[in-house]
């Protein structure tokens, strides 16, 4: 698992940097604050969950920009929050179709600032420990054989020993071998949860649990 949450404040406006940071510490939060895009994506613990309020424009290297950074080095994880001016609504939906969590027209009002940040927060640390799972997942089963992974998919098919081995062309004696072995590397005290395991991957990746893609 990653650190504790970390809320970013990335504005070019020192003064909101100050009250906000102040705002959102008061309930405990851990805060830091960038004056420009380049700078947060230069210093900042991307890995760490949390989120991130966003200035929809600022010098050097905008909002969506930075929106756009983040998306390239694959960071998913973390919640984006837009503060936006009036008039930037179309930029602000643009935001949100590309994943932005939410956006607050400035002036942001405390109240609303910290009910959206708090469920961005939860947002992005849920998707942390999915991450981690998954991941966690895709090693044990990167521990089978190939004959192992043949039998574990067939078993994520729903297929009964007997068809699995009509299917691989083995003797069913081989096949509960193999099944047994891949349930302690899957560290799966059942069939049942290998189903969970490959369907849990098969969610994360849009595979079928049976194709080798979903591996």
């Amino acid at each position: 698992m990653s650190d504790t949450p970390l809320i970013r404040i990335v504005d070019d406006d020192p003064e909101l940097l100050a009250s906000q940071k102040m705002l959102l510490e008061t309930l405990g939060w851990e805060v830091i604050t960038y004056a420009s895009g380049v700078e947060f994506l230069k210093h900042d613990e991307l890995k760490r969950p949390g989120c991130v309020v966003l200035d929809m424009r600022m010098p050097g290297m905008t909002g969506l920009e930075v929106q756009e950074e983040l998306e390239n080095r694959g960071v998913t994880h973390l919640s984006i929050i837009f503060l936006t001016a009036h008039g930037e609504v179309d930029a602000a939906v643009h935001a949100m179709r590309h994943g932005a969590a939410d956006f607050i027209q400035k002036p942001a009002e405390p109240h609303k600032m910290l009910e959206r940040v708090a469920a961005a927060v939860t947002a992005s640390v849920e998707l942390d420990v999915r991450e981690h799972e998954v991941n966690r997942l895709k090693s044990l089963v990167g521990k089978l054989s190939p004959r192992e992974n043949d039998v574990a998919r067939c078993i994520a098919r729903g297929l009964r020993n007997k068809e699995i081995a009509r299917e691989l062309g083995i003797e069913e004696t081989t096949v509960k071998m193999h099944r047994q072995n891949a349930l302690i590397k899957l560290d799966a005290r059942s069939s049942a949860e290998l189903v969970r395991i490959f369907t849990i991957l098969d969610y994360e990746t849009g595979d079928d649990p049976g194709s080798e893609a979903a591996l």
